[in-house]
């Protein structure tokens, strides 16, 4: 079956080995959609009561004209890119290669976590019945995230329960920004809810608002690329407070999964965090080294890929940070700054190719081996 033959929507009895994962795609509800998942009150006394302009300050090159999404992912009925599951089936899985897609969507940071909390619902009803039922997800390619507002650690345990049973809900999604960091134990509730039924919890970056922005120690940034940069000092602050808050050791089964933060910065934070930890070991609870807590509790997303002048740069930091214990593949699918998994494969170790494009992830994310075949879809390996 074809992919365009869409009159009889079911699964080929055919099956076929995974071999490209992509860990990071944003799915997108077209206009009108989500309005009738946002439960009341806050639908009508915060999310439609009053109108809202352009809110984003993220100055991507072409955004003025593409949103900072390649111009190609747009649907020909006007809809936003990413909006169209066939259009997303035939450019990331036919025409790219990627065999199960872990779907993330970008759902609203709102400035009162209790309207956060009734996003997050809304947004696990709608890709649930748009994204992953038996018509948009009948090729089982698709893969859900549930969305957990972590500012409201209780209403997001409660979620997570709700939909942890789902076959296709691979992963909780959650946001770094908020404060206190990790370890801190108002968030064991959902660490306890993700360990009580084996799903990994995955952190994609946000802007969230006010507060909640990512401010480094000198105060908030000034352009978009201070931002792109500064994600990546919040990640390491959580990796951090996970480690030496203990939080791995309450939770010794809990898996994280840093989805574009960076990744390369991981190698001197190892390093540094063994060193402290070698000096002051006596004084500390945790249990083993931090090296070893990451690589097996923690993995990053290769979206973004820092891509020295010198590629033997890159292929160092690979080695040396055992890049194939702790990275999954990623493309970022639909922004422009997409990472075509053909293109990517080539820059890993050889020897890593396989367990970064597809052992990891069917590992993190409790995925089958195969998946129904799809007659023409470019394979990867």
């Amino acid at each position: 079956m074809t992919v365009t033959e869409t009159r009889e929507r079911v699964p080929a009895a055919e099956r076929i080995a995974i071999r490209c994962v992509d860990s990071d795609v944003h799915p997108m509800p077209r206009r009108g959609e989500l309005l009738e998942y946002i439960p009341e009150p806050w639908r009508t006394k915060y999310f439609t009561n009053h109108k809202v302009g352009e809110l984003i300050y993220y100055d991507a090159p072409d955004y003025a004209h593409a949103y900072a999404m390649r111009v190609d992912t747009f649907p020909k009925d006007g809809e936003f890119a990413g909006s169209d599951p066939d259009l997303m089936l035939k450019q990331l899985v036919m025409e790219a290669g990627a065999d199960v897609v872990i779907l993330e969507p970008t759902d609203r940071i709102a400035r009162l976590p209790e309207a956060t909390a009734a996003m997050s619902s809304a947004v696990n009803s709608w890709l649930a019945n748009h994204w992953l039922d038996s018509h948009n997800n009948w090729h089982q390619r698709w893969r859900g995230s549930i969305c957990a507002a972590i500012e409201e650690p209780e209403l997001a345990a409660r979620e997570i329960e709700k939909w942890a049973g789902h076959p296709y809900m691979a992963q909780i999604l959650i946001k770094a920004e908020p404060r206190p960091s990790w370890g801190h134990p108002r968030y064991d509730p959902i660490w306890a809810a993700a360990t009580k039924h084996d799903i990994t919890v995955s952190c994609h970056l946000s802007r969230g608002t006010y507060e909640t922005l990512p401010m480094p120690p000198v105060g908030l940034p000034s352009y978009n690329h201070d931002f792109m940069v500064s994600y990546s000092l919040t990640a390491a602050n959580q990796v951090m407070s996970l480690i030496f808050d203990g939080v791995f050791d309450r939770f010794p089964t809990l898996r994280i999964v840093f989805v574009e933060h960076a990744f390369t910065w991981i190698l001197p934070l190892m390093w540094r965090m063994d060193a402290i930890y070698d000096k002051r070991r006596q004084w500390l609870d945790i249990k083993r080294k931090p090296s070893d807590y990451v690589k097996d509790h923690i993995k990053f997303t290769t979206q973004p890929l820092d891509y020295p002048e010198d590629k033997t740069e890159l292929s160092r930091a690979f080695e040396w940070m055992e890049c194939e214990k702790i990275l999954l593949y990623s493309s970022d699918y639909p922004h422009w700054t997409f990472d075509d998994p053909r293109w990517l494969v080539k820059h890993l170790p050889e020897h890593a190719r396989e367990a970064v494009m597809f052992k990891n992830g069917i590992q993190t994310y409790k995925l089958p081996e195969t998946v129904p075949a799809l007659e023409g879809q470019v394979r990867v390996f």
